[in-house]
C-alpha cells in the first residue's frame, strides 16, 4: 500500500482556494450598482426606446427569464423602490423574447438592471439582485423625491 502522494493533496488544496477566491468575489460583485461611463450609453439610445423606454422619466429596466429564481427576488425590491419614489418608472423584459436587445446592451446574465435618466442615457447597472439601500442612493439625485 502506497501513502497518499502529496501532489494530489497540493492540487486538492489549491482547487479548493481558488474556488473560495472566485465565489467570493463573485458575491461581492453580486447585485453592486456600477456607474456606466457616459460615451458608453450614449449608442444605447436606440435599443432602449425599442425596448419601451421613455424619456422624460427615470426608468429601471430588468432582463429576466421566466426559470430565473433571482429574478423574482429582484422584481420584489424593484417594486419596492418604484413604489417609494415619484417619477420612477419599472421595465421587465424577457431575454428570450428580446435576445438581440440584451445583446446590444451587454447584458449577459439574469437578472440584470439597468438604471436610464431621463435622458435616455444607462447611467447605472447591476448583475444579480441589487441592494436596496444602494438603489435608493443611486436613484435619489435622479428623482424628484421620494414618499413615506
Amino acid at each position: 500500500m502506497q501513502p497518499p502522494r502529496l501532489t494530489g493533496v497540493l492540487v486538492l488544496v489549491a482547487v479548493l482556494a481558488a474556488a473560495t477566491v472566485l465565489g467570493w468575489w463573485r458575491r461581492r460583485r453580486d447585485g453592486r450598482l456600477r456607474a456606466v461611463s457616459p460615451a458608453a450609453a450614449a449608442p444605447h439610445r436606440a435599443a432602449l426606446a425599442a425596448l419601451g423606454v421613455r424619456p422624460g422619466g427615470v426608468t429601471l429596466v430588468q432582463f429576466s427569464a421566466p426559470v430565473c429564481a433571482p429574478c423574482r427576488a429582484a422584481r420584489r425590491v424593484l417594486d419596492d423602490v418604484v413604489g417609494r419614489l415619484d417619477g420612477v418608472a419599472l421595465l421587465e423584459v424577457g431575454v428570450e423574447e428580446h435576445l438581440d436587445r440584451a445583446r446590444e446592451l451587454d447584458v449577459w446574465r439574469t437578472p440584470t438592471v439597468l438604471l436610464v435618466d431621463g435622458d435616455g442615457r444607462i447611467v447605472r447597472r447591476a448583475a444579480g439582485v441589487p441592494d436596496r439601500a444602494d438603489l435608493l442612493a443611486a436613484l435619489a439625485p435622479l428623482t424628484p423625491g421620494a414618499r413615506a
